[in-house]
């Protein structure tokens, strides 16, 4: 599959895996970090995409969304208020685990001396995106998977990303059209 990748999707993946060992966080590569990566590219069609739906002047509150979806243990908005429905309060509960063990304890961002070393891997999620980006790409006739196609994957998969995404105006569907025009791709 990465033999169809082109340069610039290429480059969010590498750009996700500088996210992974510049942070000293973690082992595995996200759905997340890929969204990270992809904020930092210009010049490809998935940064056109962003910019032309207004996402990529807001990459700060985007991040800043995305950390906030860290330290609440990865639950999206839409887990948050499930579970408040149920009468936990997420935000009560992320309060009190970092008054006891300090901020960023549900992110899992304490340095763990346990960890093996060597290069971070694809975490579970990472790897359904980019067999997602096949299939977009696949879906929409193109020869070549490219940052465009890992930026609908990640529209198109339930997630932190997706909601991210939509909450700054870039849903699946509006994505499709700036980059496809009028016609709907089905999403993988």
């Amino acid at each position: 599959m990465f033999e169809r990748f082109t340069k610039d999707a290429r480059d969010v993946v590498k750009g996700a895996f500088e996210y992974v060992e510049g942070s000293g966080r973690g082992r595995c590569v996200e759905p997340e970090h890929l969204l990270l990566a992809l904020l930092d590219r210009e010049g490809g069609r998935g940064s056109f995409a962003l910019s032309a739906l207004g996402v990529g002047g807001r990459r700060e509150s985007v991040r800043h969304a995305l950390r906030e979806a860290r330290r609440r243990a990865g639950l999206s908005q839409a887990d948050t208020d499930a579970l408040a429905g149920l009468g936990i309060d997420v935000a009560e509960v992320v309060a009190r685990v970092e008054e006891v063990h300090g901020v960023g304890a549900m992110a899992g961002d304490r340095h763990d001396k346990g960890w093996r070393s060597g290069r971070p891997s694809f975490g579970r999620g990472a790897k359904d995106v980019l067999e997602r980006s096949l299939r977009v790409a696949l879906a929409q006739r193109d020869r070549h998977i490219g940052d465009e196609h890992i930026l609908l994957a990640l529209a198109a998969r339930p997630g932190v990303p997706a909601e991210v995404l939509a909450c700054h105006g870039a849903t699946y569907g509006s994505l499709v059209r700036v980059l496809y025009g009028g016609g709907e791709a089905k999403a993988g």
